[in-house]
């Protein structure tokens, strides 16, 4: 319980940039609302795998939004991402949240099968 707090917490400051008192009770309040669920052993890792992927994604936003300013990418594409079927709930929230945070990609559709159409923007490929 505290583990899954503490992730909405994370993503709800991340969503909104903002540690005054009245946005943290809002998110206090936001995270404790929402349903709750259990987690099973076996997917404690996946979902500490998950909260890595959060975490490498904070980083990786911040160069994207960089490269995009200084070198404007003008093709875009859309690619499907394989992962994992029968995945959870909240760790297709987080698969789907991890996508769409960097500036150069975002889910379009999950698929049942486990897939994610993602579009992204890309450098246009020089022709030779």
């Amino acid at each position: 319980m505290i583990g899954q707090l503490l992730l909405r917490l994370t993503l709800w400051f991340l969503l909104t940039a903002n540690f005054s008192l009245a946005n943290i009770i809002i998110g206090v309040c936001i995270a404790l609302l929402l349903p709750h669920q259990g987690i099973s052993r076996e997917s404690w890792r996946e979902w500490l795998r998950m909260v890595w992927k959060v975490l490498k994604a904070i980083p990786q936003a911040y160069i994207e939004a960089v490269e995009l300013i200084l070198r404007p990418h003008q093709a875009e594409e859309i690619v499907m991402e394989r992962v994992r079927s029968r995945r959870s709930p909240g760790l297709v929230f987080l698969d789907i949240f991890v996508i769409t945070f960097t500036p150069k990609t975002i889910v379009l559709n999950h698929h049942k099968d486990g897939s994610y159409e993602v579009h992204q923007v890309t450098r246009r490929r020089r022709s030779a």
